[in-house]
């Protein structure tokens, strides 16, 4: 009898250790991807500019999303991406500028709590591109580091930002066709309704919940 007492106690204590580690889980979610080798990141240089409006209350939410601009990719993704920069430097241009790169799934969630349109906003239940890593919002540069003119601010969701939108200058359309091509001469495709999302054509890893550390 006190062999069961005894067994029923042991069970009891490893049944809390493992609760109150799911809570500390969940207070305290991964700071960092759980293999570090697929992921590279890309930080602000002369080839690549970043501006990360979700690291700030100036975007559609109205409120700061990431606790600091920091651009994550999976290697593969991050090394196209280069290369995109690169080929547009050798034509006359300034490079890219990243908006938007990994976005962990909870923020997805708070970004469909205000936006529940699937043309703009993919649904968290099924995950986002960028989600996985592998997706990309950007613009290109001019030599003097002005974005060109694509037609739209980044993320306004109208007819205006679609690929099919002809209402536009001839110098426009010309902007957008090049940051189409450039980006799929690197191996990525773009969305009907965002002329400044791309993803990645390779396979699909599964979607990450990990939040980045930022420097101290």
């Amino acid at each position: 009898m006190n062999r069961w007492k005894y067994a029923i106690a042991a069970l009891y204590c490893w049944l809390l250790i493992v609760s109150n580690r799911e809570i500390a889980i969940a207070k305290n979610p991964p700071q960092s991807p759980s293999d570090p080798r697929q992921w590279t990141e890309i930080s602000g240089d002369k080839q690549i500019d970043l501006d990360f409006t979700y690291a700030t209350t100036n975007n559609f939410v109205k409120t700061k999303l990431y606790p600091c601009p920091r651009c994550f990719l999976r290697t593969d993704v991050a090394i196209a991406v280069r290369q995109a920069s690169q080929q547009l430097q050798q034509q006359g241009y300034g490079g890219l500028r990243l908006f938007d790169c990994y976005r962990p799934q909870p923020i997805q969630q708070k970004m469909w709590n205000i936006k529940p349109d699937e043309r703009y906003v993919a649904n968290p239940n099924k995950g986002s591109d960028h989600n996985r890593g592998i997706a990309v919002d950007l613009t290109i540069l001019d030599l003097n580091g002005k974005p060109l003119d694509l037609g739209t601010p980044f993320d306004e969701f109208s007819p205006k930002a679609h690929h099919t939108y002809r209402e536009l200058s001839p110098q426009i359309l010309k902007n957008r066709s090049l940051l189409k091509k450039t980006m799929a001469s690197v191996g990525f495709h773009h969305i009907d309704t965002e002329w400044w999302h791309y993803a990645w054509n390779g396979s699909k890893p599964n979607v990450g919940k990990w939040v980045w550390d930022c420097p101290k």
